[in-house]
């Protein structure tokens, strides 16, 4: 980081980032005649009073790592929420006509501290949402990418994020927890130790979060993810993936071989349900989240438990097993069900998506007009 940053930040918290060289920033961004320029904690409650032309500050938001399984979904839903110009997708792909068309999108590169910087500012971001990671199995053919793109561009994020007062989300995962952790379900406070470059990267994400949130201040929130599945796009290189394949290869083939084996027990989550969770936790107001970091669950199935909901539409779906000795060594350390009551008391999430809804919604979105047997 530049010296003049250092200073910067140093700056920022002496002034209790009300004012002073914070408001400095704030003002040199780039913003529309109709933007409140809010100060850090009236922007920290952002259901503050300024007043926009539908009489609501809408946060500002920047998705890194945006053209993943997620951040195209979630781009789509808080736009809904907040205007379509409120929310810029980013990645270091080039991002499809459908989604280039659908709203901004800007090239952002995490290790580019600098150009991560500019963005921040020349757009006036208050929310960052950082998506970019390398996942598990990919992460393990290589280290030293998943050591740069989860360890060093998270640094990135959280100094820039803390330097312009911006509320945070990141991630974490079902493979922040290790073989040692209880499994079923696994608390939220636990022994973490993750056997994956992808695990450890998470609980340094975790908790450096929650350092720079008690040092600094910095409004940093967390959810621990399950395996996520959904119709629109395709998976990237995670553990529980085949859970998203499965589907794909039922409706084109009608079998599947899963590399998992048939008795693994995992916690999943319809992607419906993942992204209004991440909304909900970063609306949520700062006093009500006793944690920084929160497990969520919806459902625990094992493979053989999702192939036989789905022969109850699919009935002549055959699945076969060969499990690989990587993913299953993977799949074997985590848990197999998240405790998340605190989720529940703190910010009310519950989640909408069982087992039987999630199948009959991935095979209707994946053959639409064809008629499904279903279940009597």
């Amino acid at each position: 980081m530049s010296a003049v940053a250092v200073l910067l930040r140093g700056a920022v918290r002496r002034a209790g980032r009300g004012d002073g060289v914070y408001g400095a920033l704030r003002a040199s961004s780039v913003v529309d005649a109709s933007s409140c320029r809010a100060s850090a904690d009236v922007e920290r409650s952002y259901a503050s009073s300024c007043t926009e032309t539908d009489h609501h500050h809408h946060p500002k938001v920047l998705i890194t790592g945006g053209l993943g399984q997620l951040g195209v979904g979630l781009a789509k839903l808080l736009r809904r929420r907040f205007g379509k110009n409120n929310v810029i997708l980013s990645d270091i792909r080039k991002p499809s006509n459908e989604v280039f068309h659908s709203g901004p999108f800007i090239y952002s590169d995490i290790l580019d501290y600098k150009n991560l910087r500019e963005i921040v500012v020349n757009n006036n971001i208050s929310w960052l949402v950082h998506y970019s990671a390398i996942l598990s199995a990919v992460g393990e053919s290589n280290v030293a990418l998943a050591k740069e793109v989860n360890i060093t561009g998270l640094h990135n994020i959280l100094d820039i994020s803390t330097e312009h007062g911006l509320r945070l989300f990141v991630p974490s995962t079902i493979g922040a927890f290790g073989p040692s952790s209880p499994k079923d379900p696994a608390p939220e406070l636990c022994v973490q130790r993750p056997r994956t470059i992808y695990g450890v990267s998470k609980v340094h994400a975790e908790l450096m979060g929650e350092y720079y949130h008690h040092r600094y201040g910095l409004d940093f929130r967390c959810l621990r993810y399950p395996g996520i599945i959904s119709a629109d796009s395709q998976p990237g290189g995670g553990t529980t993936d085949y859970a998203v394949q499965i589907f794909h290869a039922a409706v084109k083939t009608g079998q599947f071989e899963c590399n998992l084996r048939s008795d693994t027990r995992l916690p999943m989550m319809y992607i419906d349900d993942c992204l209004r969770a991440t909304l909900e936790v970063m609306e949520a107001p700062a006093e009500a989240l006793r944690s920084r970091t929160y497990n969520i669950h919806a459902m625990s199935f094992t493979p053989q438990q999702l192939a036989q909901e789905m022969q109850k539409a699919l009935p002549d779906f055959r699945i076969t097993y060969n499990a690989e000795a990587m993913r299953q060594a993977i799949a074997d350390s985590w848990p197999m069900a998240l405790e998340d009551s605190a989720a529940r008391q703190d910010w009310g999430w519950k989640h909408e998506y069982d087992l039987p809804e999630l199948v009959q919604t991935m095979l209707t979105r994946l053959t639409p007009g064809k008629r499904l047997a279903h279940a009597a």
